[in-house]
């Protein structure tokens, strides 16, 4: 039987990634959900929580230094992002039902983790830093397949040429820019879950939201 879940990314590059060391720290803090620190100067960061610090083992939160970070909650604390998670058994069985199957790009679940932390998810979430990896941020949906330092997968030219001979028997133009209409759907599906999980909130009336108490404090320190 299965202890833990790595959901990750195809785009990753896992040199400096040990699984054994990595889950014998998970397990030592408490870790539900969890990923690996990323190497600043070779990966592509969405968030800054997500970069390897080279001062620890872990760590749980951007430091309040960080004038964007002074709240709690998403993306500061109890939040890992959707490309390298790793969940415990038990987190996990939570996260699988957060999935919806015809919303292909998965956007906005990782803001959703820590409803399955198990507890309190600025202590059961983390960034492991004494393993971490590398996110290239390969395009593979659509689009170029230049990493954020340039260099170009070994199968670029013929994946160019697929995507262009596609385009063409679909009568389009083969300079269309992909990646910008992959974006644009993947906007609109983050649109579709947030709808749905405001309605399933809406419609259970027995569940109680953990974190509201903090959106409300968060909402009377920065009044509009």
């Amino acid at each position: 039987m299965y202890q833990y879940i790595f959901l990750w990314d195809e785009d990753l590059e896992v040199d400096n990634f040990n699984p054994r060391r990595y889950l014998n720290i998970v397990r030592s803090e408490g870790l539900e959900i969890s990923q690996p620190g990323l190497d600043s100067k070779l990966s592509e960061i969405h968030h800054r929580i997500t970069v390897r610090k080279n001062t620890g083992t872990f760590h749980r939160r951007v430091s309040r230094a960080n004038k964007r970070c002074l709240r709690e909650g998403p993306p500061c604390s109890g939040w890992v992002e959707g490309m390298a998670p790793v969940f415990s058994k038990y987190a996990w069985q939570c996260v699988w039902h957060l999935i919806q199957n015809d919303l292909i790009h998965g956007w906005g679940i990782d803001y959703k983790f820590g409803y399955c932390a198990q507890g309190d998810r600025t202590k059961n979430i983390g960034v492991v830093d004494s393993e971490f990896i590398v996110h290239r941020g390969v395009q593979t949906l659509g689009g170029s397949t230049i990493t954020k330092d340039g260099i170009r997968g070994k199968n670029a030219q013929s994946l160019r040429q697929k995507a262009a001979q596609v385009q063409k028997s679909r009568g389009r133009d083969p300079g269309l820019d992909m990646r910008t209409k992959i974006r644009r759907k993947s906007r609109s599906e983050l649109r579709d879950f947030q709808k749905r999980w405001a309605r399933a909130a809406r419609e259970d009336r027995t569940w109680v939201d953990p974190f509201a108490h903090s959106r409300r404090k968060r909402r009377n320190r920065n009044p509009q």
